[in-house]
């Protein structure tokens, strides 16, 4: 039976496993607020790892959500390092792989799309009664 999934594929669930428990229980910085990890992508030797995070709690405060998705990143990865070490203790690897945040747009991205979609079916909605009258 051969194997469904590399080695890097993985360890970056994993990794995306323990990062997501790191940020939520060990991270304080105000500035990352409630940040999900949506998905890791690591090279194959496993020395680099490109984590996408998504913040859900934007047009919450009075920054824009272009600003509040800069000091996030920046906040993460400032904090690279910390969650590096943590991630260590927590994942029997080798090597752990340097880490860089990326923003993670499909969310919202995914929301735009649908409310296209809802507006166009209720423009086909008007439409259709306007031709029935």
């Amino acid at each position: 039976m051969a194997r469904d999934f590399s080695r890097a594929q993985r360890v970056s669930q994993e990794m995306q496993k323990e990062i997501a428990i790191i940020l939520q229980r060990e991270v304080k910085d105000p500035r990352i607020g409630m940040a999900t990890v949506s998905g890791v992508e690591i090279s194959r030797d496993l020395a680099y790892a490109k984590v996408f995070v998504t913040f859900l709690n934007l047009s919450a405060g009075e920054e824009s959500d272009e600003e509040m998705v800069e000091n996030g990143l920046k906040a993460l990865n400032e904090a690279a390092g910390f969650i590096r070490s943590l991630l260590g203790k927590a994942m029997r690897l080798r090597v752990v792989p340097e880490l860089t945040f990326a923003y993670d747009n499909s969310l919202v991205e995914g929301m735009r799309m649908s409310n296209l979609v809802s507006n166009v079916v209720k423009d086909d909605e008007k439409r259709r009664h306007k031709e029935e009258e």
